[in-house]
């Protein structure tokens, strides 16, 4: 007797899905990984970047980089943060079990979303974290407006990042 096997379009979906979180799980692990960029293998630290009304701010994960092991460039509006991490040279290799940590120069390069002052930046370095806060040019930053509304006193209306409030 022939088994008869009906064709189910949602049990593949199940492990499509499957298979897209296990590849995204084993991509995303470590805040450092290889980039192959022309045939040579570079380190990119991991970044965050925000901004607030006066700055962009950059904050870089650098673990076991001492400060004076990282170059920051600004030109313009392209922001290059570059170094090397360091191996133990006190360890041979033929000794080593287990070498997970990854060793070698890194780059990282960014493109800030606006204007900024390079000359006014204040880099930070604290347990690992580099913090860069770049001051945004004066003609992108955010302006108050006043209003002559009539006869009666000015209003004045402050830029925010999204509600439109207003104030007397």
């Amino acid at each position: 007797m022939a088994n008869l096997t009906r064709f189910d379009p949602f049990n593949e979906m199940i492990s499509l899905r499957q298979a897209m979180d296990r590849l995204f799980e084993d991509s995303v692990v470590s805040p450092l990984t290889w980039r192959s960029v022309e045939g040579d293998s570079t380190l990119t630290p991991a970044i965050d970047v925000h901004q607030t009304a006066d700055e962009i701010v950059v904050s870089a994960s650098l673990p076991g980089v001492k400060p004076e092991g990282v170059k920051i460039t600004l030109t313009g509006q392209t922001l290059q943060i570059s170094g090397e991490f360091k191996a133990d040279e006190e360890v041979k290799r033929d000794q080593y079990l287990y070498r997970e940590r990854r060793y070698g120069t890194f780059s990282r390069q960014l493109q800030l979303p606006v204007r900024v002052q390079g000359e006014k930046a204040n880099a930070t370095f604290d347990n690992g974290v580099l913090t860069l806060q770049i001051p945004k040019a004066d003609d992108v930053k955010p302006k108050q407006i006043q209003i002559k509304a009539g006869a009666s006193e000015p209003v004045t209306v402050t830029p925010t990042s999204g509600n439109g409030s207003e104030s007397k």
